[in-house]
Formats: C-alpha cells, structure tokens, sequence
C-alpha cells in the first residue's frame, strides 16, 4: 500500500524537451533499482511540460529515493535542463490502486 508520493513538475528549457524525455526515459532503470518505489511516472504533459510521479509506502522509502540516484540527477541536471529549480512536492496518497 502507498501511503505517501512525490509530485516534481518540471518545464523544459526552450530547445531541450527531447532531451528532458531521455532524461526522463533514463531514470526508469535507476527507480527500478529502488526496493521502496512503489510506482514511479515520467509524464509529458505538454510541448515543454513533464513531471514526475512517484508513490511510497512511508516516509522512510520516500526519504531514501530522496537521497538517491534519481534526484540527484535531477538537482545536477536541473539548470541544463530546467527553467528553474524543479519543486520537490511532498504529497500524500488518500487511495490508490495499483496492480
């Protein structure tokens, strides 16, 4: 069961969404690594528009994603690829279903 998630929406920079959508695309080896992943989404949401969603089963999971290879990419990527710092949303799951 996911108790808690992140939400990080993110906008390309002008001329970099193909490389935003590798980017994305190259997490999803890293995540799966990730024993406390419960679900994780790269999205496109628009032209120039993506954003990540990712569900946990407790903070602890989601506080060792945090300290992980992915979001460390992504703090280190951000200002090549972002326009601006991407915000980290803590968030909390109310229900889900999931497989």
């Amino acid at each position: 069961m996911v108790k808690v998630a992140l939400w990080v929406p993110l906008e390309a920079v002008p001329g970099k969404e193909a490389e935003v959508e590798r980017f994305l695309n190259d997490g999803l080896p890293l995540v799966q690594q990730e024993a406390g992943t419960t679900a994780w989404f790269a999205l496109r949401l628009g032209p120039s528009r993506f954003g990540i969603f990712d569900a946990f089963p407790d903070e602890a999971s989601r506080d060792a994603h945090l300290a992980g290879k992915v979001a460390a990419a992504l703090i280190a990527r951000a200002p090549d690829l972002f326009v601006g710092a991407p915000p980290i949303q803590k968030i909390e799951v109310l229900a889900a279903k999931l497989p």
